[in-house]
């Protein structure tokens, strides 16, 4: 999960299993009053939110269940390593 840009309140959940995924996808987006619901859910299920402005805007393009492009990949591969790791110390 990234969030980013209080003033416009972006967020954009991803999901990845690299059992059945090639790359992760957008699996939610939205602004305003759907990205506080967004991040709530995302707390409320202990998810690990991760604020990257530049990141949220880049992937607040893409379509909904699509796999991210390979220009991404670097970006995205540093919040689910953040993430993992995060989990990990738990």
């Amino acid at each position: 999960m990234a969030k980013a840009d209080r003033e416009t309140k972006k967020a954009v959940a991803l999901k990845y299993d690299p059992d059945k995924d090639e790359a992760p996808k957008v699996v939610a987006k939205g602004k305003g009053l759907l990205a506080e619901r967004i991040i709530a859910l995302a707390q409320e299920a202990g998810i690990p939110i991760k604020e990257d402005t530049e990141l949220v805007q880049a992937l607040f393009k893409l379509e909904l269940e699509r796999e991210i492009p390979p220009e991404l990949y670097e970006a995205v591969a540093v919040v689910l390593a953040w993430a993992w790791r995060l989990n990990h110390k738990l």
